[in-house]
């Protein structure tokens, strides 16, 4: 039981400092092209505002929403110049996020022994062996989702994807690294 909570801290951590590491931090998209992006003005959360893959409460914690709520609405302001709703006004868009730390696995296939021989002699056999190793890792996600404030679809996603380190970072890391990872992300939009 206490390993299992260590380790959910790790992950949590780990996925703390997506972009702790920017080479591995892999960028996505998708859009409808349909839309015109020049009318997005406003935008709101669309709650839950961030949401947890899996969902469980080793890996949820109010500080990191706090930090991703905070990281994404500066830079949807400052880098997008979309401005916040006042109370009681649609906006044009709904904003969510979604924090996913999948398990994955790696097959490492070696081959020991073998044949062996020269370029004038016969080739010789012994008994070989192969051996697999499996690799587990984790890695983390975070999704921004737009969504039409009129209509309620989906209309452009950016994600970020990278593999946990195992190390926890310390609490500046984490907050530079959601920062850096939302505005990764957030560099891909509009579309052009």
């Amino acid at each position: 039981m206490q390993r299992a909570l260590v380790t959910g801290c790790l992950v949590l951590l780990g996925l703390l400092a997506l972009a702790a590491c920017q080479s591995d931090l892999q960028l996505s998209r998708d859009y409808d092209p349909q839309r015109n992006f020049a009318a997005y003005h406003t935008w709101a959360w669309r709650e839950p505002g961030l949401q947890y893959r899996p969902d469980d409460p080793r890996i949820k914690s109010d500080l990191t929403e706090q930090r991703i709520r905070e990281a994404l609405g500066e830079q949807l302001v400052g880098q997008l110049n979309l401005q916040p709703v006042k109370t009681g006004t649609k906006p044009d868009l709904w904003v969510q996020v979604w924090l996913i730390v999948d398990d994955r696995q790696n097959l490492v296939t070696t081959n020991y022994g073998g044949y062996w021989g020269g370029y004038w002699r016969n080739y010789r056999g012994a008994s070989g062996y192969t051996e697999t190793q499996v690799m587990d890792y984790k890695v983390g996600t975070i999704q921004v989702d737009f969504f039409d404030g009129t209509d309620g679809k989906l209309v452009w996603r950016g994600q970020a994807e990278q593999t946990l380190r195992r190390l926890p970072p310390s609490i500046e890391e984490r907050t530079h690294a959601i920062h850096e990872a939302v505005a990764k992300v957030l560099s891909q939009y509009p579309p052009r």
